[in-house]
């Protein structure tokens, strides 16, 4: 059985995030393309996007650190460190309010 610490994760690709030109830093934990599932950490320095883009899939954000927005047409929430967000299927974005971690879950098509 494989364990990781979301908790170090968190903290490790924060701290590459503020140091990084781009202000982000990720990396998938389960997953690939062999899987349905796929788990990856972003870290995103404060008033860093993740600009507008579509849905993969099926997905879900839990914050792990800080505060972000999740904003779609016409629509945002906010998620604080403990919070569990549903994406929605269309356009949306991610904002970082504050120096940020989330852990972003996806159910990925396999196709035929």
């Amino acid at each position: 059985m494989d364990t990781t610490s979301l908790t170090s994760l968190a903290d490790e690709h924060l701290q590459t995030a503020k140091n990084a030109a781009s202000g982000r830093s990720s990396h998938t934990i389960y997953g690939g393309q062999e899987h349905h599932l796929r788990q990856t950490v972003i870290a995103l320095a404060a008033g860093q996007t993740m600009s507008e883009h579509e849905s993969p899939g099926e997905a879900t954000l839990q914050v792990l650190r800080g505060r972000v927005a999740l904003v779609s047409t016409g629509d945002s929430s906010e998620g604080a460190a403990g919070d569990f967000l549903v994406i929605p299927s269309g356009r949306h974005s991610v904002d970082a309010i504050a120096d940020s971690a989330i852990l972003l879950t996806v159910a990925m098509s396999l196709g035929d």
